[in-house]
């Protein structure tokens, strides 16, 4: 049974900008329909994903040990980290908004560290592993990406009611910037990573290399 071509076959490739299917027989600089540069691949994906996902890594420490938030009620204030914003939520009923806090500052980031650095690792040893079940894992980590700042939103909303019913104040604090810089970082990864390297071995890697050298 005959496979169906691959692009590569073809000679076609996307353009990263418009998804313009392009054909590489003249070796066209720009994309025919947006004028955007073609790449074959994403340029230096490993090394740019790997700087992210480092970068990310940093951050992510005073994040979770800076306060992020400073809670004044009926005169006394407070600072609370992450972790100990969840348990203030969660002392006081709170304990929906402590969870989505919880998913998303910590659970999230974490899930999408090991991932990405899963991804990473099995990109750079050209690996014939669960190659269906890698992409499917590099979907859910853009899926979940587009929800990494819901925390923020969630403490913004909070400080907004607590200032409306009077009942006190809330002001952010240098952890929250710490965090937002994780989540970008951690966005910027998962877009500089090029899941076609998952399926491709060394092979198919040097065509790649030959066709874009042209």
């Amino acid at each position: 049974m005959n496979s169906a071509p691959e692009a590569r076959d073809l000679n076609l490739c996307l353009c990263h900008s418009c998804s313009n299917a392009c054909d590489m027989t003249d070796h066209p600089q720009e994309c025919e329909r947006c004028g955007a540069p073609l790449h074959v691949r994403k340029a230096n994906s490993l090394t740019r994903t790997w700087a992210y996902l480092l970068a990310a890594l940093v951050f992510y420490v005073p994040a979770n040990v800076l306060p992020v938030m400073n809670t004044s009620m009926f005169g006394s204030g407070s600072e609370s980290t992450i972790i100990g914003g969840v348990l203030e939520f969660w002392e006081h009923g709170a304990w929906d908004i402590a969870l989505i806090i919880f998913v998303a500052s910590i659970a999230v980031p974490g899930i999408k560290f090991v991932a990405l650095s899963l991804l990473l690792i099995t990109a750079q040893r050209r690996s014939l592993w669960a190659r269906r079940e890698r992409s499917k894992l590099y979907r859910f980590v853009e899926l979940i990406g587009y929800w990494s700042m819901l925390d923020v939103i969630v403490v913004a909303l909070v400080a907004a009611l607590v200032k409306f019913q009077a009942l006190g104040d809330i002001e952010p604090r240098s952890g929250i910037l710490f965090f937002g810089m994780v989540v970008v970082f951690t966005m910027l990864s998962a877009m500089s990573f090029d899941p076609r390297l998952i399926w491709e071995n060394r092979k198919s890697e040097e065509v790649m290399d030959e066709v874009a050298s042209h």
